[in-house]
């Protein structure tokens, strides 16, 4: 241990500082371009190109022969860009570079300078008013969008099918491209790029394109000024022509720009080979389904076969049980055979274990009874027993056998005799019922109550027959079956007149008796009463004494069935309040009861539904 080292031995070790997170932003121009194409689907490199170039040293031109040879009257038709020295700069020209190139033009052209130089100059033709013009265009925004809509140098034409296989795809659209970008109201056109560029930055571009939106406009084409007009109205015209010509001159730009795109669309390399790779993928899809429409195919045949053999294997399977059954069964029947001989042998060799010659045929019959009835276990412990016991088993087995037999007729008779009454119930329930005189005559009595119009008319007919008829079984009419009956009484040719009158009379009949069985006066009261009294309309009249005469007793009032309710409600239902004779109607409905029993029983129903809800709204 040296002097430096610790009497505890012990290291020191370097500890490392935990990670810090920070934020680290990327830039670069490569950066940049990759942030607009990928972000925004736009690219920058145009218009950095453009920049660079504004950013060098404008020189102006002075073409002094082409400003001598303007006229003034057709400034319209010069280029302005020329006359101010910018032909080659135009549209990328800065207000500075205008205002620039004007101050050059008035210090060399102006015709005090000129005329300062000795130079002859004429005032009311002179080309200084071109550069004045020039410079009244340019400086202006609205009159330099104008005139950059309609500029000269531009070039308009689109190529053909044959310029595009000449010099090639990329070289002749992208200067187009680059050229009609110009004319965007968006800014950062996309570029066509090249034959590496991603799926997705070319279907953004033609995206674009095909939805291309131009600021171009052709006012400055315009044959007449608005100004020129001597009124409202000939200007209003004016200006309605020159937009007509605008909107057509449009029309062909934006046609002109739809065909450019459509004709490098179906050039473009890229997009023919997108279409390849998507037929090519769609190839295979429909192959893969193809595939596995073919592999569910193997597999149902192959399930199908398993399916057959299956079938087979199950048939062959059961054939041999079969078989087997069959085995078994000639097994059985060779046992039950050898015991059977058995048996006869034993009762034969005891002579049927009779005592008499009449009781020996008796004891034949039974042993063949016996043989048929009992099988082959219960064979061999009767022969058993009869080894054993002799004729008391032989009889008490013919005995058993005896009341098994009329066990099972008995038990026979009684299926049978059941068949026979469902098949009889069967029979008469197909058979339709037969219709009485009393039946009859209510079924009339039925339609005169419920007429044509009642709600399910035929159900409160047959309701009313079923309730109110007289029927030997259960068995009802139905609504089809009483139908069925009206119909044939209104074809037949006795007089339905005759036997509604008869129905009628004979309802009556039965009204009056059952009235006079329920309302029973006392007469024994009235003729207990004095001498001197005497009725006078149905009252008993008092003595001149100042004796009262005894009044008759209360008629006792019958109380209203759950059927004859029900028959009160329908009938309500069916004749409404506008009825002629409406409580006449109803009380027909209703047998035993009056028009005055039905009103007094409405009235009863009324107060007690208005009891109710009084007593309802009480205890709210």
């Amino acid at each position: 241990m040296t002097e430096g080292e610790s009497s505890n031995n012990t290291r020191t070790v370097a500890v490392p500082c935990p990670f810090v997170k920070r934020k680290v932003e990327c830039v670069g121009a490569a950066f940049l371009r990759y942030f607009n194409i990928k972000c925004h689907g736009e690219d920058a490199l145009f218009e950095t190109s453009q920049a660079n170039e504004k950013s060098e040293e404008v020189v102006f031109e002075d073409d002094v022969e082409y400003l001598r040879s303007l006229d003034p009257k057709e400034w319209k038709q010069q280029d302005h860009y020329a006359v101010l020295g910018m032909k080659q700069l135009r549209y990328r020209a800065t207000d500075d570079d205008i205002k620039r190139a004007y101050r050059q033009k008035v210090l060399r052209h102006h015709p005090d300078k000129r005329k300062a130089q000795g130079e002859d100059v004429r005032s009311d033709d002179d080309y200084f008013t071109c550069i004045t013009k020039a410079y009244e265009t340019l400086g202006t925004p609205a009159k330099r969008r104008s005139y950059d809509s309609v500029d000269p140098e531009f070039d308009d034409s689109v190529p053909t099918a044959s310029d595009v296989k000449k010099e090639g795809f990329y070289k002749t659209f992208t200067k187009l491209f680059e050229q009609n970008a110009r004319w965007s109201e968006k800014r950062n056109v996309p570029l066509l790029g090249d034959d590496d560029s991603p799926r997705e930055a070319v279907e953004r571009f033609y995206a674009f394109w095909y939805e291309f939106d131009s600021w171009r406009e052709f006012s400055y084409l315009d044959e007449e000024e608005k100004e020129r007009g001597q009124d409202r109205e000939e200007r209003r015209w004016i200006e309605k022509q020159n937009k007509a010509a605008r909107a057509k001159l449009k029309k062909e730009e934006m046609a002109r720009i739809r065909s450019l795109v459509d004709l490098a669309y179906a050039h473009d390399p890229r997009v023919q080979r997108f279409k390849q790779d998507d037929k090519d993928k769609k190839l295979a899809a429909k192959r893969a389904r193809q595939d596995a429409v073919q592999a569910k195919k193997a597999e149902e045949e192959r399930l199908i076969k398993e399916a057959l053999a299956a079938k087979q294997k199950a048939e062959e399977a059961e054939r041999a049980r079969i078989e087997a059954a069959r085995a078994e069964r000639e097994q059985v029947k060779k046992l039950l055979r050898k015991e059977r001989k058995a048996l006869r042998d034993t009762c034969k060799a005891n002579n049927y274990y009779a005592q008499t010659d009449d009781e020996t045929v008796a004891h034949m019959a039974a042993v063949e009874k016996i043989c048929e009835m009992m099988k082959v276990l219960e064979l061999q412990q009767l022969v058993k027993k009869l080894e054993a016991n002799g004729r008391e088993a032989f009889l008490q087995t013919v005995k058993e056998a005896e009341d098994r037999l009329e066990e099972e007729r008995q038990s026979l008779f009684e299926t049978k005799k059941e068949q026979e009454q469902k098949v009889k119930k069967e029979i008469a329930s197909k058979l339709p019922m037969e219709w009485s005189v009393d039946m009859t005559q209510l079924l009339i009595k039925a339609v005169n109550l419920f007429p044509a119009g009642t709600n399910q008319r035929w159900d409160v007919v047959a309701n009313f027959l079923n309730q109110h008829g007289t029927f030997i079984d259960d068995r009802r009419f139905n609504a089809k079956e009483v139908l069925a009956k009206a119909k044939d009484l209104q074809s037949s040719d006795f007089s339905k007149s005759s036997l509604k009158k008869a129905a009628n009379e004979e309802a009556f009949d039965t009204f009056e008796k059952e009235k006079k069985k329920a309302v029973s006066v006392d007469d024994n009261s009235i003729s207990k009463s004095d001498s001197g009294s005497k009725l006078v309309n149905g009252t008993a009249k008092p003595k001149m004494n100042g004796d009262v005469a005894k009044e008759p007793k209360e008629v006792k009032e019958v109380a209203w069935t759950k059927t004859e309710q029900e028959l009160l409600e329908q009938a309500i239902k069916t004749f409404p309040v506008s009825t002629p004779e409406r409580w006449d109607k109803i009380a027909d409905c209703i047998p035993n009861r009056s028009k005055k029993d039905c009103m007094k029983r409405y009235k009863e129903l009324v107060e007690l539904v208005k009891a109710k809800k009084q007593a309802a709204n009480l205890a709210k």
